[in-house]
C-alpha cells in the first residue's frame, strides 16, 4: 500500500466529544449526573461505555439494571456500527457533545442485537475482516495468518493500540504489484433516509481500461442519487469518518487509508443541512 501514515493515524485517533445522559424514565435513589467521554470514531460502543455503565449503575437500585443500550433522539444505536458511522449517520450536523441517552430496560429487541460480551463484538469484528480479505485477496491474506495474529488486530482495536493493530494489518491492505490494487473493494453504503440496513456489491478499483476508479465512478454505479439530483441541486452528503472526500478520489486508495479497522470503508448518505 502506499503509506500515507499521517491519514492513517488520524483517522485512528478521531474523537467525537460525547455527552451520555440517563434516560428520564429510569427509577434512581439519586440523581444521574451527566457523564462525558471522547469516544473513537474506529471502536464500538459497547467496548468503550464500562466506564458510562459504572457511572449510571451507581445511583440505581441493582433490580432496574438489565441490558444497557444507547438511543440518539429516538433512534437506538446498533453497537455493531463503528461509532464514527453512527454519528456520521445521525448526527454529523448537530452541535457537540453528541448527546446520547442510556437505558437499562425495555431493550428494543426489534432494532439491535443482543451483545452480552466482548467476544460477541470481537466475533463480529473477525467476521467482517474475514469478508473483507475475501473480497480483496480470495481470503489468502488472513488464512495464512496465525491465530496470533488475528488476535493482534481484535487487542489493537480494543485497547486503541495504532502500531499493535497496523502491524499486522498493514498484510490486510497489500496487493501484488501487478495487481496495481485489490480484486473488490470491500465497502458499505448507508442512507440516512432508508430502512435498508446498507448497500454493498461488488466493485472492482481498476476499470477495463486500466485507470482508477474513483468514489465518484461507485456512488453513480451503486447510489447515483448519491450525487445526481432531479433538479441539479446537490441535496446529499457524502461522509467518511466525519469528512466529504473529493469525488474524483481514486477508491483503491480511500480503501487502504480511510476503511475502518474492520477493512470496510462505511460510506454515510445523509441530507445536506438546509440553513
Amino acid at each position: 500500500m502506499t503509506d500515507d501514515k499521517d491519514v492513517l493515524r488520524d483517522v485512528w485517533f478521531g474523537r467525537i466529544p460525547t455527552c451520555f445522559t440517563l434516560y428520564q424514565d429510569e427509577i434512581t435513589e439519586r440523581e444521574a449526573e451527566p457523564y462525558y467521554l471522547l469516544l473513537p470514531r474506529i471502536s464500538y460502543l459497547t467496548l468503550v461505555t464500562d466506564k458510562v455503565k459504572k457511572h449510571f449503575q451507581k445511583v440505581m437500585r441493582q433490580e432496574e439494571v438489565s441490558e444497557i443500550w444507547f438511543e440518539y433522539e429516538g433512534t437506538p444505536l446498533k453497537w455493531h456500527y463503528p461509532i464514527g458511522l453512527l454519528f456520521d449517520l445521525h448526527a454529523s450536523n448537530t452541535a457537540l457533545p453528541w448527546s446520547i441517552t442510556v437505558h437499562f430496560k425495555n431493550f428494543p429487541e426489534k432494532d439491535l442485537l443482543h451483545c452480552h460480551s466482548k467476544d460477541v463484538i470481537e466475533a463480529h469484528f473477525m467476521a467482517c475482516i474475514k469478508e473483507a480479505d475475501a473480497l480483496k485477496h480470495k481470503s489468502q491474506v488472513i488464512n495464512e495468518m496465525q491465530k496470533k495474529d488475528h488476535k493482534q488486530l481484535w487487542m489493537g482495536l480494543q485497547n486503541d493500540k495504532f502500531e499493535q493493530f497496523w502491524a499486522i494489518n498493514r498484510k490486510l491492505m497489500e496487493y501484488p504489484p501487478e495487481d496495481s490494487g485489490f480484486r473488490y473493494i470491500p465497502f458499505r453504503i448507508y442512507q440516512a433516509t432508508t430502512e435498508r440496513p446498507f448497500i454493498q456489491k461488488l466493485f472492482r478499483p481498476i476499470a477495463s481500461g486500466g485507470q482508477f476508479h474513483t468514489l465518484g465512478d461507485l456512488l453513480k454505479d451503486v447510489c447515483p442519487s448519491a450525487i445526481t439530483s432531479e433538479d441539479g441541486e446537490q441535496k446529499t452528503q457524502v461522509m467518511i469518518h466525519g469528512i466529504e472526500p473529493m469525488l474524483e478520489t481514486p477508491i483503491q486508495w480511500l480503501s487502504e487509508h480511510m476503511s475502518y479497522p474492520d477493512n470496510f470503508l462505511h460510506i454515510s448518505i445523509i441530507p445536506r443541512p438546509t440553513d
